[in-house]
């Protein structure tokens, strides 16, 4: 996996070195809100998502990057390919920023990296993003980068243990303005 650069950020392979950073913004209620997960509570939760992350992505199935400011260099947050499916040419994102960083445009440029990537190195069509219908912030953000709001999954997925519906987005490689 590549790292992809832009005018701010740099997306580096996740590292294990990166879990104390990660886990900082992973541990944090308000960043883990609308994300399938429980707020970490250990540090060792952080090592292994990011184990898993590796793991998945050796075997072609996802593609996480630790979101870096390139300066000064400090770790704000993490996006990737949640699923990869390389025979319909699909994928889905995901991302999170660290709280102090929410507002900066830092998500959008760091997404906006991700779908040059997904449509011009992975060869995709189509990249989606399901999102909670509360996460106000996220929907928004994904309607400015022009991804199509395509309607709402009812009790779709588990998160924090009980059954929630979410909102399925998509952009398709004719759509791309990169």
């Amino acid at each position: 996996m590549n790292k992809v650069t832009t005018d701010r950020l740099e997306l580096k392979p996740m590292e294990l070195t990166d879990a104390p950073a990660l886990f900082s913004f992973w541990s944090d209620p308000a960043v883990t809100k609308h994300m399938n997960i429980e707020a970490f509570t250990d540090v060792a939760q952080a090592e292994q998502m990011i184990s898993l992350l590796q793991e998945l992505s050796q075997e072609g199935k996802a593609c996480r990057w630790t979101i870096t400011l390139r300066q000064p260099f400090e770790i704000i947050g993490s996006c990737g390919f949640n699923y990869l499916d390389h025979e319909n040419k699909r994928a889905e994102i995901g991302y999170d920023l660290g709280r102090f960083f929410w507002g900066s445009g830092y998500a959008s440029e760091a997404i906006r990296a991700m779908l040059g990537f997904g449509f011009e190195q992975l060869g995709l069509n189509r990249i989606e993003a399901k999102v909670e219908p509360e996460s106000v912030s996220s929907i928004k953000l994904l309607k400015r980068l022009q991804f199509t709001e395509e309607g709402r999954l009812r009790e779709y997925e588990m998160s924090k243990g009980k059954l929630v519906d979410v909102i399925m987005f998509s952009l398709l490689r004719s759509e791309w303005h990169g």
